[in-house]
Parts: C-alpha cells; sequence; structure tokens
C-alpha cells in the first residue's frame, strides 16, 4: 500500500473561466485512522458544476477539496465502518482520507450495476433529476418537458426518468449537433437541437411548436427566457443551474418577458439536493430494476487517473462530456 497521499487545493480565486493554476496537487503522508474512524481509499470521483460556484468563496484556499467520491475502507477503527466495505462520502478530492460514521454511508451493490452508477443516475446527479420532476414539477404523464444542457448529467437522467414516468414530447438543447443525436438516438428525447445554431426561442418554437408544459432549467439565461414564451399556462419551471453565468465576467442576462410569469400563471422553483436526501430510496427502487434489465443505460463519462481530477473538472465546464463525467481511479479492482 502506498505510504502518501495527494490532494487537490483551491489555490486562487477565479475570475471568469477557472484554469489548471487555480488548483495544486498536494502531497502528504498517508493519513491514520484515530479511534472511531477509518480510512477509505477513494476509487471514483465526482465532478460537478456546483464546484464552480464554490471556488468563488465556499472552498476555502489552500486547502482539500470536497465532492462526492466513492471509496473502500482500508484500515478502520469503528466497528460502523467495516473494511473492505465501499462507502459514499464528500471528503474528496483526495486519493485517501480519514472518514467517521457520519460522514460516510455503505454503498448498497446491485447485481448488474456498476459502482459508478451511485455518481451519475444513482448519485446526486439522478436524485437532482428525480426530485425536480417528482418533487418540484411534479411530472404528470403526457406532459411535455424541456430540458436545458440536456447532454450533461442531470440532463441525461432527466430525460431517461421523464421517459420512464411517462412524459409526453421530451425536447432538450445541447452544445453540438453530436449531443443533439445522441439525445435523440440514445436517451429518449423525441428532438434536440444544437443551441449554437440559432436564437434559442426560434430553435424551441420548432421543436415544440404547440409548447411546453414544463421546463427543466439548468442554464439560465436565453434559454430560460425562450422556455417562458414556450411554457403554456400554469407551466412549471425548475431551477437546477446556471452555467450561462458561472463562467462568465459579462453581466447577467436580462429576462425580457418576466410579465409572462404573471399572464400565464406560470411556477418558478429552486431547490437544493441536499435537502432531499430522504428520497435516496425511492429513487433507488425506481431505476435500478430499469438498469438491471437494460431498460435504461448510464451515460457517463469515464476518465482515468485522479492526476486528471483538474482537467476533468474543467472539461466538463467547458462541455466536453456526454452525461455524467466521473474520475476513476487506477487502483485494480476499481
Amino acid at each position: 500500500m502506498t505510504e502518501t497521499a495527494l490532494t487537490v487545493h483551491q489555490t486562487a480565486r477565479p475570475h471568469g473561466f477557472p484554469t489548471p493554476g487555480h488548483f495544486a496537487f498536494v502531497e502528504s503522508p498517508l493519513p491514520e485512522p484515530t479511534p472511531g474512524t477509518a480510512l477509505v481509499e477513494n476509487l471514483y470521483w465526482s465532478v460537478d458544476p456546483y464546484h464552480r460556484e464554490m471556488m468563488d468563496g465556499d472552498f476555502a484556499l489552500n486547502a482539500p477539496l470536497e465532492g462526492r467520491t466513492l471509496g473502500r475502507v482500508i484500515e478502520s477503527r469503528d466497528p460502523a465502518l467495516r473494511e473492505g466495505d465501499i462507502v459514499f462520502h464528500r471528503l474528496g478530492w483526495r486519493t485517501h482520507t480519514v472518514v467517521t460514521p457520519g460522514e460516510a454511508r455503505a454503498v448498497p451493490r446491485f447485481d448488474g450495476v456498476p459502482l459508478s452508477a451511485h455518481l451519475s443516475i444513482l448519485g446526486g446527479t439522478g436524485l437532482t433529476a428525480y426530485v425536480g420532476l417528482t418533487r418540484i414539477a411534479e411530472l404528470r404523464e403526457g406532459q411535455d418537458v424541456f430540458v436545458s444542457a440536456a447532454a450533461g448529467g442531470v440532463g441525461t437522467a432527466t430525460g431517461r426518468l421523464a421517459r420512464l414516468m411517462g412524459a409526453g414530447r421530451l425536447v432538450g438543447s445541447a452544445g453540438t449537433a453530436a449531443k443533439a443525436a445522441y439525445l435523440t438516438e440514445h436517451v429518449g428525447y423525441d428532438e434536440a437541437f444544437d443551441y449554437h445554431t440559432g436564437p434559442t426561442a426560434e430553435l424551441l418554437a420548432k421543436a415544440a411548436p404547440e409548447g411546453i408544459d414544463l421546463y427543466m432549467d439548468n442554464v439560465g439565461g436565453e434559454h430560460l427566457e425562450a422556455a417562458i414564451s414556450s411554457l403554456r399556462t400554469y407551466g412549471r419551471i425548475v431551477r437546477i443551474g446556471t452555467m450561462a453565468q458561472k463562467n462568465s465576467t459579462d453581466t447577467p442576462y436580462a429576462l425580457r418577458n418576466l410579465p409572462d410569469i404573471v399572464e400565464k400563471s406560470l411556477r418558478m422553483e429552486g431547490f437544493l439536493v441536499s435537502n432531499y436526501r430522504d428520497v435516496q430510496e425511492e429513487l433507488n427502487a425506481f431505476v435500478v430494476p430499469h438498469l438491471q434489465s437494460g431498460r435504461i443505460g448510464l451515460d457517463e463519462t469515464v476518465v482515468d487517473g485522479f492526476g486528471s481530477i483538474v482537467d476533468a473538472f474543467l472539461g466538463m465546464l467547458r462541455g466536453e462530456n456526454l452525461g455524467k463525467i466521473i474520475v476513476r481511479s487506477d487502483t485494480p479492482g476499481a
């Protein structure tokens, strides 16, 4: 077993798009567990859009970054964390970490379901989509849905789940023609468009000429404005993220059709998935049988090696991934 550990620190606050210079890999002695803790060797790391927001002030500088992680307990000094267990925790980005039972939970193993699924459709990504559709939007069978950034982790999970829930017309936007094709050919979207090919309002109106009932908003800006115009009376907007503004130093986009929210009796609501962790078992019960039967697949971009984690994060912000981007350890058995 290695005698050293690597962690990733944020070294400066970005103004606009982050660069590799905002991060540093720091080597240290392998941490030792104390009574009531366990040492975990991390196997999979999630890089997520919310990390970009936290870089502006929530992450402490020159300290290890947090993040959703799966790892194997390799030394335990607490009976609640058994050696060999695979656990989920939020103390990555690092190769090894010491956790308490309150900071980690054992991951259930489902026959035929890859471990990485617990960071994609069975993880926070899938839980975000599931909560948005069921708790916030209260999607009903036959309703028409528009999803922005539909080729990303939350976007692909939303498409998969909405189709299983009986959604009507499913429309997505993506950043390339290849991604749009992936959505219709593999994920279950009825229509998808590359938003670089024209005004979003026009592209959406063409893809959903009769309007939409629900907008799952991962972008904000021009996409949100287009969705407000396309929503039918009593439509719903679920606010998940604002990728259009996270990496920009430009003035935030000013919506020009806000009166439509009143005139069409629209409802717009945001949420934090961390407030819905009690829904996890419900998500598992709904999704796992479909994964096992092959009715739905995993939409993942897997990057090998902890040393690639910063590049994977920056690539995700640039939209280089299809589905959820996950970093996998070089450790045998990962």
